[in-house]
């Protein structure tokens, strides 16, 4: 039996394409409406499995080709993220057999597949897993520094395993160890789901992310980019409640914070905590934000602002987290980018042993925001001063 699947986001594709292959079936994709229906038009396919929210022409589309155009009784499900009421009732009007709304597990497609098309003649036998289909698709950069001690390989491996809407990538930055040889080891095997970035020189924290978000920007089926620290201080399923957030909310980042509060896990060295607070006190001066904390290494991004929080190199390399909300502020004005900001209090922020942060970076950090104070105030009046020459010369 013969499935076609369209969806514009291959993490979606491959594992739905994976499994259905495993149980026996004969799996064709398409990234498009229009290559779905030149594809149908070839394969004459058994089952349609078809998103709504197709780039370009809509999913909706491809029903009205086979049904109307065709008038053809193929069976056809929607597998998609839209809920609103008037796009599934326009699917059954049209039609369609079903309506799965994402996220919802590999296990329960391939139920509803069988029930409408039955299993293949020689169905393989597959242990069920919990492996989910996300709604929406995630890059997440993760800066490396000789990790090779430290990198938590089973955790990332065993999380996009299990969550298919995540793309890693692990940014080498000049590592002496064996850091990238265990990152390409990493990947063997899920090249579509995990990306090693190899930077030849050491350039930093904030070059090595930066490098990696713009790398990651060009990948057209992502819908949000954020980065993380390799040795999980932050873990990945709680970097997941910041991109339920921004993909909830019009908030353009959302920023994980580590306020000790009842009901979360987050640990500190005293020293560090003290030194954290003194920093933060200046950092909100600067900003003329309320920040709690902006230097925590887990945040999420919309893509369109990628370029204009990572489009140039940033002047420090430590507190480079302060020069984003920097920019964001100097480009949509402060009280705009205070409404696109959010920070939201983790769940687990654990320190890890071997931090490259010592105590003596720390007080340098304090001159680096004297730095970003004079340099981004400089660039916030020539803005200022462009903006006044244009109300200008429209007058």
């Amino acid at each position: 039996m013969k499935i076609l699947a369209i969806d514009d986001q291959q993490l979606v594709l491959l594992p739905l394409q994976k499994r259905l292959t495993e149980l026996g079936y004969g799996v064709s994709t398409a990234s498009n409406a229009s290559d779905g229906m030149d594809l149908y038009d070839t394969i004459k396919p058994d089952l349609i499995i078809v998103d709504i929210n197709l780039s370009g022409i809509s999913g909706l589309e491809v029903v009205r080709y086979v049904r109307i155009t065709n008038n053809d009784q193929t069976p056809i499900m929607v597998l998609s993220g839209n809920t609103k009421d008037e796009t599934i009732t326009k699917g059954f009007e049209l039609g369609i057999n079903d309506y799965m709304k994402k996220p919802l597990s590999l296990n329960e497609i391939s139920a509803r597949v069988k029930r409408l098309i039955g299993a293949p003649a020689m169905e393989h036998r597959i242990t069920n897993t919990d492996v989910m289909i996300q709604e929406r698709c995630v890059g997440v950069v993760i800066p490396c520094y000789n990790e090779e001690a430290r990198l938590l390989r089973k955790e990332f491996t065993d999380y996009i395993d299990k969550n298919t809407g995540y793309h890693l990538c692990f940014v080498n930055d000049g590592s002496k160890d064996d850091t990238l040889n265990i990152l390409k080891d990493l990947q063997q095997g899920r090249e579509d789901f995990i990306t090693v970035y190899d930077c030849e020189k050491n350039g930093g924290k904030a070059e090595a992310v930066r490098l990696g978000m713009l790398h990651m920007a060009k990948k057209e089926d992502l819908d949000y980019i954020g980065f993380l620290d390799a040795d999980l201080s932050t873990d990945l399923a709680d970097f997941d409640d910041l991109v339920k957030t921004i993909e909830t909310s019009d908030f353009k980042i959302v920023s994980g914070s580590r306020i000790s509060r009842m009901g979360a896990n987050i640990t500190k060295e005293s020293a560090r905590k003290i030194i954290s607070l003194s920093i933060n006190y200046i950092i909100r001066k600067i900003l003329k934000m309320d920040f709690k904390d902006t230097q925590c290494g887990a945040k999420i991004f919309s893509k369109d602002v990628i370029n204009i929080a990572f489009g140039e190199k940033f002047v420090t390399q430590w507190i480079f987290d302060v020069e984003i909300f920097k920019r964001m502020s100097n480009h949509f004005g402060l009280k705009q980018a205070k409404s696109m900001l959010c920070e939201q209090p983790l769940k687990r922020w654990i320190h890890a042993d071997g931090s490259k942060l010592s105590m003596k970076d720390s007080m340098k950090i304090i001159g680096q925001l004297a730095q970003i104070a004079w340099v981004y105030k400089g660039k916030q009046t020539i803005k200022a001063e462009t903006a006044n020459l244009k109300v200008i010369h429209n007058d």
